[in-house]
Formats: C-alpha cells, sequence, structure tokens
C-alpha cells in the first residue's frame, strides 16, 4: 500500500494513484498536484507521450497503450492493441471532439479515435483504430494541424505529412543535414510546417509547393529539441539540449528575424538573486559537495500557457507565460520579458515520483491550470502532475507597487509643500505730507478737439463691409480646442527631412509640448533650437564648457533648461542669449546626469552623484544697466535625496504636466529606485534591474494632445547597455515586456514612447531606429540609411512625427505614411501664451 494513497492493479501492473498536494519549500504556495503515478514495464525516457485536457496516454507492454482520464484518474484505463512493433511516439489532436490520438511504430501509424474506442470497448468488442502510414522507420515525434486534418510524422531525416482520414502520404519532405527532432503546424497558416534536426537549425515549410520558406542558420553548438508556434504574436521559439531558447517572429513574407535569445541557466541565476536565495556560502556549499552533477537544462518540451479567467470577477487575464520541460524540472517563462517567473524542481518535491525527466508532454487543464506527463530518465515510471496557474499569478502578484497620480493631497510635512519667499522691493520712507497725485488714470489723455477742424459728417454707415474681418477673427481664435493626436494612424517612417548640424553627437531632444519647437543638445557644448519644420537657421545657446547631457522644456514653454558634463545648469527664457539662472561653481561635485522641470513647473530636479535635488526658483529677466552681472533669480534647495546604497545616479525621470510624486531613479549599480516626494523618502529599490546601468529611463507621459487610460501612465521604459529595453508596470514593479531587436552594445541609446502610449521608438548601433508595438517584442519598423549609430529620438506630441539624432550630428525626421495629410498647425494647444517663436 501507499502512504497518503492507494493502490489498484491492472493488466499486471502497479498503479498508484496520488491526490497529493506538493507545496513549495519557497513560495508556500499550493501549485502542483500529483495525480497519477505509473510504474511501467520499460524505460519511456526517450519517447513522446501523448496529453490532452481530457486524456493521457503511455505505451504498455512496448507495442500496446493505455489511455487514462484526467478527470478521473481512478477510472479503468482504455486498451489499444494493433501495433506489432515498440511504439516510439504518441500524440492527441488538438480538437475537443472528436479527441484523436495517433500513435506511430516502425510498422504502423495509427489514429484512434478515443470515444468510439470507449464504445467498441465497453460493448465487449476491441478497440480499433485507422492505419495511415506503413512502414515509414522509427517515428520519433508526431504532431497534428490544428483541424486535425493531417499528421506530421518525423522519421530521420524526412517528415511524412499523412491525413488522418485514410492511408495517404501528402507530401514527404527531406531537406535537413541531421535526423529530425520535432515538427510542428502553423496555427494561423495550415500550409506551413516548422521542422527542427539535429543539425542545429530550424525550417519553415510551404506544404503547397513542398518547398522550404525559410532556412535559420546553425542556432547552437548543441541539437535543437523541440519548437513551439504561438498565434497571437505569429513567433516560433525553438529549444535546444544546452538550455538555450530562441524566438523568432513568422511575418506573412516568411523573412524570420530573431526577437530574443534566452538561457535557461543565466534566468535561473538572475531569478535567485531576484528572490534572495543566493550568498556567499553557495560557493563553499558547491565546493563542500564535490559529487553533486551539474545536469544541462535541455529543452525537452514546451507549451503555451492559457489566459487565466478569475472565476470571482469573471474576467480574463492575458498571458504571455511559457512552460519549458526540462530534465531536472519545470520552468514557467515569461516570454514577454525574458525572466524566469519559477522554477519547480524535483528535488524540492521529495514525494514526487520522478526525481529527473526523460519527456514531458505539455498541456492546458481545466480551471487556469496545466497539465504534465512526465517520464522517468533512469526508473520505468511515469508521472501525470497538475500545475495550478492562478496560484502562481497569486503569488507573483504579491508586493505593493505605485501609482503615478497622486491619490491623496501632500502631507503638512511634504517637502512638496515648500514655497520660496519672494523679497518685497525696499522704497524710501516718505518724509513730507501727502504727494500730488494725478488726476487721471492715463499717462497718456486725449484732447478735448479745440484745435481741430469742425466735423461735417456726425455719423456715416458702412454699406460696402467685406467677411475679411470675421475670417481674420476666425482665424485669429482658431486653436481655441485641441485637436486630439491620431490614436490610430500608421507609424511614422518615411523619412522627410535630413539635416546635417554639426559634426558632433546629439546626446539629447525634445519637443516643446505644443510640438512647435526642438532644442537640441550637442556635444559640442552648445544647444539648438529649431521650429518643428526644422526649417531655417535656428537659434544656438553657448556658454556650457563639456557636451549637453539634457535639455528639459518648462510646462508653459516659456522655459526651458540645460545640463552639462561640466556640473552646470542653466534655465534659458526666450530672446536672450544669456541664461536667466545660472547653476554651477561648485555647487555640484559631479556632473549633472538628469535635470528637468518638475511639479507644474514648481521645482527644479536634477541629479549628480549619489544626490537627487529638489529646487524652488523665481526667473526674473530684469537687470539693472550698471549691475547688468548681478542675476536677479532666485534658486533655494527645498530638500536633496540619497539613494539607499549610496550608488551614484546615472538618470531619472518624473512627470510635469501633471500633478505626481513618483521620481525614478537609476544607479550605477543597476537598481532602479523609486522616490515618494510626498514623503520624501525611497519607497522601492530592484536591484537588478539591468545586467547593466541604466543610461535612459522614459515615462509614458502622453501629450496635450492625446488622452489616455490612467494605468496607461504607470508604464515606462529603461534602457541599458548589451541588454536591450525593458518595459516595466509601476503598480506591480515588474518588467512586463522586453524589447531586443535592436543594437545597443557601447553608446547609451535613447528610447521614447509616443504620445498615443501605442509605440516605442529606439535609437541603434547599427544605424537605424526602431519602432516597436508596444504590445509585441518584435520590431513594426527598422529606419535605415543613418549615417551613423542612432542616439537620440523623441516623437513629436502634437503629430505623428519622429526625430532622430545620431553620433555625427544630424537630424532626420519621420513622419506617418498619410502625414502628409496633417496640418502643421499645432496653434491649437497654445491656448493664451503668447507666440513664443525666437
Amino acid at each position: 500500500m501507499v502512504k497518503d494513497g492507494f493502490s489498484a492493479t491492472y493488466t499486471g501492473k502497479v498503479i498508484r494513484v496520488y491526490i497529493l498536494f506538493l507545496v513549495g519549500a519557497k513560495t508556500g504556495a499550493k501549485m502542483v498536484i500529483e495525480k497519477l503515478s505509473l510504474t511501467c514495464d520499460g524505460l519511456l525516457s526517450h519517447r513522446q507521450l501523448a496529453c490532452c485536457p481530457s486524456y493521457c496516454g503511455i505505451p504498455l507492454h512496448g507495442k500496446d497503450m493505455l489511455v487514462y482520464g484526467n478527470v478521473d484518474a481512478v477510472q479503468k484505463p482504455l486498451l489499444l492493441t494493433g501495433h506489432h512493433g515498440e511504439v516510439s511516439a504518441m500524440t492527441f489532436g488538438n480538437l475537443s471532439s472528436p479527441v484523436l490520438l495517433c500513435s506511430a511504430s516502425a510498422d504502423y501509424v495509427i489514429v484512434w479515435d478515443i470515444e468510439s474506442c470507449k464504445k467498441r470497448t465497453q460493448a465487449g468488442r476491441v478497440a480499433v483504430g485507422t492505419v495511415v502510414g506503413t512502414l515509414l522507420g522509427e517515428v520519433v515525434h508526431l504532431s497534428f494541424c490544428f483541424s486535425d486534418e493531417r499528421v506530421a510524422a518525423c522519421s530521420g531525416a524526412t517528415v511524412y505529412i499523412l491525413t488522418s482520414k485514410r492511408q495517404e502520404v501528402v507530401s514527404t519532405l527531406t531537406c535537413h543535414s541531421a535526423p529530425l527532432t520535432s515538427a510542428e503546424f502553423c496555427p494561423w497558416n495550415k500550409d506551413i510546417l516548422v521542422t527542427t534536426s539535429e543539425d542545429r537549425t530550424f525550417k519553415v515549410w510551404d506544404l503547397k509547393t513542398e518547398t522550404v520558406c525559410y532556412q535559420s542558420f546553425v542556432l547552437s553548438a548543441s541539437p535543437l529539441l523541440s519548437v513551439l508556434l504561438l498565434e497571437e504574436n505569429k513567433h516560433i521559439v525553438t529549444g535546444s539540449t544546452d538550455g538555450q531558447l530562441w524566438c523568432f517572429s513568422l511575418p506573412d513574407d516568411h523573412k524570420c528575424h530573431l526577437v530574443t535569445k534566452m538561457d535557461l541557466e543565466m534566468m535561473e541565476k538572475r531569478h535567485q538573486m531576484q528572490q534572495g536565495t543566493v550568498s556567499d556560502q553557495t560557493g563553499v556549499a558547491e565546493q563542500s559537495a564535490p559529487d553533486k552533477v551539474k545536469t544541462s537544462k535541455a529543452v525537452l518540451r514546451m507549451a503555451f500557457c492559457n489566459s487565466l479567467t478569475d472565476t470571482s470577477r469573471g474576467h480574463t487575464k492575458e498571458n504571455s507565460w511559457l512552460c519549458i520541460g526540462s530534465t531536472d524540472g519545470l520552468y514557467v517563462v515569461d516570454l514577454a520579458t525574458s525572466e524566469l517567473l519559477t522554477a519547480l524542481y524535483f528535488e524540492d518535491y521529495p514525494n514526487l515520483s520522478v526525481t529527473m525527466a526523460g519527456s514531458w508532454s505539455i498541456s492546458p487543464g481545466w480551471d487556469n491550470s496545466m497539465l504534465l506527463l512526465v517520464s522517468s530518465l533512469f526508473t520505468p515510471r511515469v508521472t501525470l502532475l497538475e500545475l495550478c496557474l492562478w496560484d502562481l499569478r497569486r503569488t507573483l502578484a504579491c508586493g505593493e507597487g505605485f501609482l503615478v497620480l497622486p491619490s491623496s493631497p501632500p502631507l503638512p510635512e511634504s517637502p512638496l509643500n515648500a514655497e520660496l519667499q519672494k523679497k518685497e522691493p525696499k522704497h524710501p520712507k516718505k518724509k513730507g505730507g501727502i504727494k500730488e497725485q494725478p488726476l487721471v488714470f492715463h499717462s497718456n489723455v486725449k484732447s478735448s478737439g479745440y484745435t481741430s477742424a469742425p466735423r461735417n459728417i456726425m455719423f456715416s454707415p458702412k454699406t460696402n463691409n467685406q467677411k475679411n474681418s470675421s475670417s481674420q477673427k476666425a482665424k485669429k481664435n482658431k486653436g481655441l480646442l485641441l485637436r486630439d493626436y491620431p490614436a490610430d494612424i500608421a507609424a511614422p517612417s518615411i523619412p522627410c527631412v535630413h539635416l546635417s548640424i554639426t559634426n558632433k553627437p546629439v546626446h539629447c531632444l525634445q519637443y516643446s509640448g505644443d510640438g512647435k519647437q526642438i532644442l537640441c543638445g550637442l556635444g559640442d557644448s552648445s544647444v539648438l533650437l529649431y521650429k518643428t519644420s526644422l526649417a531655417g537657421n535656428p537659434t544656438v545657446y553657448t556658454g556650457h564648457d563639456k557636451p549637453v547631457s539634457s535639455v528639459s522644456w518648462s510646462l508653459n514653454r516659456q522655459l526651458w533648461l540645460s545640463a552639462s558634463e561640466d556640473q552646470s545648469l542653466r534655465i534659458w527664457t526666450h530672446g536672450s542669449p544669456k541664461p536667466a539662472i545660472t547653476m554651477g561653481d561648485s555647487m555640484f561635485f559631479k556632473p549633472i546626469r538628469g535635470a528637468q522641470f518638475y511639479y507644474l513647473d514648481k521645482f527644479l530636479l536634477l541629479a549628480s552623484g549619489h544626490s537627487l535635488y529638489l529646487y524652488l526658483y523665481n526667473v526674473d529677466t530684469t537687470r539693472d544697466n550698471i549691475k547688468s552681472y548681478q542675476q536677479r533669480s532666485v534658486v533655494k534647495l527645498t530638500r536633496s535625496f540619497t539613494t539607499t546604497s549610496a550608488t551614484d545616479i546615472t538618470t531619472l525621470s518624473a512627470i510635469n504636466d501633471f500633478f505626481s510624486y513618483i521620481v525614478l531613479v537609476c544607479g550605477s549599480d543597476r537598481s532602479l529606485q523609486v522616490f515618494d516626494m510626498n514623503k520624501g523618502i525611497v519607497a522601492a529599490t530592484l536591484p537588478d534591474a539591468h545586467s547593466r546601468a541604466v543610461h535612459c529611463i522614459t515615462q509614458n507621459k502622453g501629450s496635450m494632445f492625446s488622452t489616455q487610460a490612467p494605468d496607461s501612465y504607470n508604464l515606462f521604459l529603461t534602457s541599458a547597455v548589451t541588454d536591450g529595453v525593458k518595459m516595466w508596470d509601476l503598480r506591480t514593479m515588474r518588467c512586463v515586456r522586453r524589447y531586443e531587436n535592436h543594437v545597443n552594445r557601447c553608446h547609451p541609446c535613447s528610447s521614447a514612447v509616443s504620445p498615443c502610449g501605442r509605440l516605442i521608438a529606439s535609437g541603434s548601433e547599427d544605424n537605424c531606429a526602431y519602432i516597436y508595438d508596444i504590445r509585441s517584442s518584435s520590431y513594426l519598423h527598422r529606419l535605415q540609411k543613418h549615417s551613423d549609430t542612432v542616439l537620440s529620438v523623441t516623437f513629436n506630441p502634437a503629430m505623428p512625427e519622429l526625430l532622430t539624432g545620431t553620433l555625427d550630428g544630424k537630424l532626420r525626421l519621420f513622419q506617418s505614411s498619410s502625414g502628409a495629410l496633417l496640418s502643421h498647425d499645432t496653434s491649437a494647444a497654445v491656448h493664451s501664451v503668447p507666440n513664443m517663436t525666437v
């Protein structure tokens, strides 16, 4: 007898059925249930087993098969006989009715109708199937198409396409130079098949023409074992025996390009560091256990997790989770972020019947679960596990997040309540009595008309009045209402302006809030102010001694600032070649890594060294003719904040368009820290946001021309060298997607979010700029023909335009394919603000 369960016998084999909850030691959540454990008569470690939401099937006595019901594992299994050789591969169909099972041996390939076979056995007859292939050799892999009309059988270096209704070979495809390991049909195109082989490549086949549409390069030094096609994003995911995974896009033209590459071992180490399970004692423990064998994390099988349905609330949550079966356990990976969510190791569950896996069959189950049929690598055992995805999501979701939009007014002791005390002008005291006052309120008095000629005509009506005045008045009042940013227009990908401004890098770009003007911070320590069309000569502002690192517009577009590597910050006004405020003279001991206006232009926010500074300011442009060198503007330090680990700040970001307490800061120790300016504290810290220090952080700020859902403003981007771009959700403090198609190996290439919140742009070192759909990790457009590395990118807040700046000092402006229909008149956003042209 078995503890915590019971035993039964069937055909002389012991069947152990468990209703046992396995509790994770690290999470403490009930996530895995062992539903069925079988002791077989031989090893099944390298055979393809079959599993679907309703049934699972395993070989018996080599040439027979047993089919168990997943709902009631105690029920007597269905026995299928008909093969003369050993069954080497099994798979279920994709339809729920009828449920088809295909099995293969060296002599036959048979398709079984499970419901029909059950009825025949209940009637006392022998279950029969349909022979669809004969003498195909040793079949190592089977797969149905998504309509269950065709079956792909891999034998040697050849894949046979069979019909599931009768014995007929539709196609015979041979092109690989080594034996095949897997083949899968495309779910959105029935005439596309993808195969993997021990030659370390995958091929995309057109079944109509029986030709190869795409052949990959050699991906790894180890053979590819499995392949998975994802219909939602039209991606191909393949894995190898050394734990490497590649995700390729599969567009309609079949020209695949790499989306992301993952390493299970590296993801595991990063996950353990985030969970705090790696310490200095780990190396000592490994040295003290020389007999411990390190196993490779072979990608034996993959399956995409279904969307989660909240039964209590009645809504569905999409996910991009991938279940990967390996030799030492199950890995759940978020394909959107290339991050390991959890790892379920066999060694952590001593009650399991399997300690090392030889083969996996993974299928979606019922009630937000995944079914896992696992065969042991060294022992003749098979176990059926159930993974509860909702418990996993609940475990991952535990943790307090933040919101960009404040939910309460500032605290009484908040630094944001600080005010600048303005000095009252000192007037000399009056010694005499009442001073003579003018009798009128104006400096000019209209003449009484005594000296003018007498008026002969007292009144004459205007009979020839034209409509020009009304049209001019309408033109003058044009733009009192905001014109919405086009949300459904195509991404800007058509080059329209190419401008060479200098031979120095363009470090930073920023549009004004109305989209009429552009600031360009250059490597020659100057700042250029252009009109949005880039026509005409720019206004040049000089004064810095080293390259300009950041520029920022004020919300009212009357002021703008520039920060430089020379440890100084300057605030400029329109029409003045001299700065209104200069902050330098040993005020900061390290270069300013980020500076901007904050809290609706109330504060100046900047970072230098390991400190974050919050300044109050008042700009006074009046000057004394005698003492013109004296600055009448006032700057006062409200408070300075220090990062938790005293690491130098590399970049910062905050929203100035509306009230927000959140300031995001990245450090040289690869950390991401969230400052709550209302409380004046570091509210949260992520120790390893990237594998390198973050050099750019961008929030989804929208614009005055677009309206987004409030939750959209909680998304932000971070960029790091060699680690791509990550999108984070402030509510959960987790990475939700990763973008890695662009090249970023050494230069600080920036990223930007479009005003509509649908697009992401990133610079790249392959002389291109990349535009991504925010919902997909593969790029939409690759903007080529730049002369050098694209360092800076920014979207126009008023119209679908993208401006790029390169390492060799050139600007390129891209418009949407329908951008010609859009007007450059953005006076709608001006409201009552005067003309801002310099």
